[in-house]
This record gives C-alpha cells, structure tokens and sequence, in this order.
C-alpha cells in the first residue's frame, strides 16, 4: 500500500489535512475514510491533477475546490472554506494544498474560530509542517482578531 501523501497528518477522527496526493494515493485516502476533500491549491499548483475531482468521485468522495491564491489569501478563502466544512459536519474531511500549508493554516483557523479550541494546541499541528511566513502569519493574525 502506498504511503499518505506528503506532510500528512491525522488531526482527528474525522479531519486530516496533508500536501497534493499523487494519483496512486487516493485509494489510500479513500481507505482512511474520508468522505470529503477540500483542494485549497491553484489548478496550476505544481502536481495539481486535473481530474482529481472525478479521481474522488470514482472512490465516492466528494470534492471541493476552493483555490487560494498563496501570495494573497483572502477573508473571502476563509469564509467559503468555513461554509463548505460546517455544511460538511458529521462527514470525515481531508483538506489539502501543495505542501500542506495553505491547509494546516486553514485548519489551524477552523479549528480555534469555529470549533473553539485552544489556540496553543490547535498551533502546534501547523507548525509541524511549517512556521508561516511573513503574508500567512498576517492572514492569520487577521483571522484571529475577527477580520
């Protein structure tokens, strides 16, 4: 069995995020359980797959892209990313970009502003994968402070 896809990781029964799966490991995702996957990378993102959508379709998941542009998020990102992972509740989500860092940064945001947890170690999977830059970190920062 192929390995996950590259910085992987399991946030919670029913969350994961990670980089751009390979075309040969979405049987594995599909086998984790995921019921949903949320792409927050361009379609011209290095490895993006052009029929990643029908990939997740033929293994019964769905799919939903939601490009974010990684020199420019928007509050308007945030929010779209927001409304597709509440109408999601109850269903098993896997959010992912290029490298993981558009997503783990998103799912740091939902984690803290919509499920309540602590900032400190909702953080802490984020920075596993990589310490946001100078535009992430103010994005983020923004979000935090309601804007």
């Amino acid at each position: 069995m192929p390995e996950g896809p590259l910085n992987y990781r399991r946030i919670s029964a029913s969350l994961g995020c990670c980089g751009q799966p390979a075309r040969e490991q979405w049987d594995w995702i599909a086998a984790q359980g995921y019921q949903t996957v949320i792409n927050l990378a361009l379609p011209t993102s290095p490895n993006a797959l052009p029929d990643e959508a029908e990939l997740c379709a033929a293994r019964g998941m769905n799919h939903v892209h939601i490009p974010v542009a990684w020199e420019a998020p928007t509050p308007a990102d945030l929010a779209r990313f927001f409304e597709v992972m509440e109408a999601g509740r109850g269903r098993s989500v896997l959010v992912h970009c290029v490298l993981n860092y558009r997503a783990s940064a998103f799912v740091f945001l939902w984690r803290v502003l919509r499920r309540g947890e602590a900032p400190e170690a909702a953080r802490q999977d984020m920075l596993s994968v990589w310490q946001p830059d100078e535009t992430w970190q103010a994005f983020i920062d923004r979000a935090l402070a309601g804007g």
